[in-house]
């Protein structure tokens, strides 16, 4: 809670009383015992203890850590070494870059310098693991897991926005939310396609509004209100009815938090949704000494969360009520009958559980299947041979007309190696965070010197930030065309094995215990989606020109390796992957044949 266990200022200043004040208190204390009288001298000497307190506690733990290090038979993970105190500069040079660089680039620009794929970067005299090794995320993840949690820290960056969802908890309050969720997206539930075609159907109809005037729109921000809207209703059975609010206008609407923004109801909270996550992702840059400094007089996030909760308090209200009703009725549903929110408001009494679980569910099922849809376009717009080979395969499976079913979209193998790629290349969690319980060790990638293969020691409350979006495009797992979008790859037997083989390369759902529960509900529906949006439209392109000023990429990109070379977006990360800006285009109409 924010006034409870996870309030960053009580923990900052218990930090700053032992960094700072303990020591002062220890000297004079032993002054006072040992009668030893400094005069002019105590200020010098209290200005002294601070530092030596600190060297002091860091040799000791250098000591202690050494010898779990030994036990474990295990090596130090390789630490990055600044040219300032604390790795002040590193730490300066990654906070502008993040302001211009391609995505994660500064990450790995990190792993090339010191040749390896985890590493320290021990900002500020504290440890911080990075690692793009698909074994160290499998351990983290999955074969690991009880060595990990959420922590302390990450919870309390986020506590004010998820408070006690699924994503901020850990053990048994994380166990009842995922027991009481799974039911919704059971098989039987996730392949019911009515709610998609109901809301794919609102969609492409303003769709359709816009390419008869030939204008550009929003494909990002139209998305995210296609995936609310069939979530709230799927989920909640209430309609948050986004798709109705005032649309994004090419040339006159501003650039919001992550991607176009509007001036209504429904733009105030898509905005505070969009700013909190920026919010929780500069903490997590800034680290848990600077962030609470810089916020110690006013919470950012304290205005955004205001106004999401204004939002949502009437669905939980709602909730409660009908749980009040049915009780006094005594009437009982079976589980089969309720909404995921009817279920939920059974499950507890407590309001805020209520709110926060609905919140992280909507986070959930706006940004994933948004994000997913969003690039798909993004490839069909600049591969015009993609949009080609997809249509043809929707209308060989499904004809110009019909809606498709669960048995046609498993059939459709091309649009599942579509939507695999674009999840490989930009998943929608490119990066995300753990931290360590007590020591343990990571097993030993590919060894910097090949004669020492111990695991690599990780130290106990630690921090590890692991990157699936630079796992994914290792060129060591995937190939020397790692970057390249190719579809073909999933495909292909012999790629498919190594995946197989390999199956950490992969996590765009995450793995482990941990693994998305949703995500076969957004594999149906992003398929369902795209094969109505198929049967309606060949043509597809970028209007760069209706792009809000600030959201193109920098020049300097085109003379760079990679994808950024060729990037005519600028991806973005807030907790979820984004485009900068949104995503502007323009459909063209198709006939009803074949390509």
């Amino acid at each position: 809670m924010v006034n409870g266990a996870y309030n960053y200022r009580s923990r900052f200043l218990l930090d700053l009383f032992q960094a700072i004040v303990l020591p002062g208190l220890v000297l004079t204390s032993l002054t006072h015992i040992f009668d030893i009288r400094l005069g002019l001298l105590y200020l010098p000497a209290l200005i002294a203890v601070v530092p030596c307190w600190g060297i002091t506690k860091g040799l000791i733990r250098n000591i202690l850590r050494s010898r779990q290090q030994q036990v474990l038979n295990a090596k130090p993970i390789p630490c990055v070494v600044g040219e300032w105190p604390g790795n002040i500069d590193v730490l300066l040079r990654m906070t502008r870059a993040f302001r211009t660089s391609y995505i994660l680039d500064v990450y790995l620009e990190l792993f090339e310098e010191y040749q390896c794929t985890t590493l320290n970067t021990r900002i500020l005299w504290t440890d911080s693991i990075i690692t793009m090794d698909q074994e160290h995320i499998k351990f983290v993840l999955a074969t690991g897991f009880n060595h990990f949690w959420r922590g302390k820290y990450q919870k309390e960056r986020m506590e004010r926005f998820l408070g006690q969802g699924i994503f901020n908890r850990d053990d048994e309050i994380w166990k009842m939310h995922r027991i009481n969720t799974r039911p919704f997206f059971a098989r039987e539930r996730v392949s019911d396609f009515h709610t998609f075609e109901t809301y794919t159907s609102r969609t492409l109809d303003i769709i359709s509004n816009f390419s008869a005037a030939d204008q550009a729109f929003d494909a990002q921000d139209l998305f995210s209100r296609f995936a609310l809207d069939a979530a709230s209703d799927s989920l909640f059975g209430k309609n948050l009815d986004t798709l109705s609010a005032a649309l994004p206008i090419a040339g006159q609407t501003r650039m919001g938090p992550k991607g176009s923004a509007t001036e209504d109801g429904w733009g105030s909270f898509a905005h505070a949704f969009e700013m909190a996550q920026q919010v929780v992702t500069n903490r997590a840059r800034l680290g848990p000494w600077v962030w609470p400094l810089m916020e110690f007089w006013k919470d950012k996030n304290k205005e955004n969360v205001e106004v999401i909760h204004g939002f949502l308090e009437p669905l939980v209200q709602q909730a409660i009520e009908l749980k009040k009703k049915m009780a006094e009725s005594g009437v009982t549903s079976p589980i089969e009958e309720k909404t995921f929110l009817q279920h939920l408001a059974d499950s507890t009494d407590d309001p805020i559980i209520i709110r926060d679980q609905l919140l992280s569910l909507l986070l959930a099922s706006r940004d994933t299947t948004a994000c997913l849809l969003t690039y798909v376009v993004y490839f069909m717009a600049i591969y015009p041979d993609i949009a080609r080979k997809l249509r043809n395969e929707v209308l060989e499976h499904c004809g110009p007309r019909s809606p498709p079913t669960y048995e046609q979209i498993r059939n459709m193998k091309y649009l599942r190696a579509v939507l695999n790629e674009t999840l490989r290349l930009y998943p929608p969690v490119p990066l995300n965070v753990r931290e360590s319980r007590a020591a343990s060790a990571l097993p030993c990638p590919d060894p910097t010197f090949p004669a020492d293969v111990r695991p690599l020691y990780m130290p106990g409350s630690t921090p590890v930030i692991y990157l699936p979006l630079l796992t994914q495009r290792n060129k060591a797992l995937w190939g020397p065309d790692a970057d390249v979008f190719c579809p073909e790859r999933w495909t292909e037997p012999a790629r498919i094995a190594h995946f197989v083989s390999n199956p950490a390369m992969f996590t765009p759902f995450s793995a482990g215990p941990r693994i998305c529960i949703g995500q076969s509900y957004a594999y149906n529906e992003a398929s369902y989606f795209l094969v109505r949006l198929l049967q309606e439209y060949d043509i597809f392109s970028l209007a760069p020109g209706a792009q809000p000023q600030g959201s193109l990429p920098p020049s300097e990109w085109k003379g760079r390796r990679g994808r950024q070379a060729e990037e005519r977006i600028w991806p973005g990360a807030a907790l979820t992957l984004y485009v900068k800006g949104g995503l502007w285009v323009r459909f063209g109409k198709a006939d009803s044949t074949p390509l």
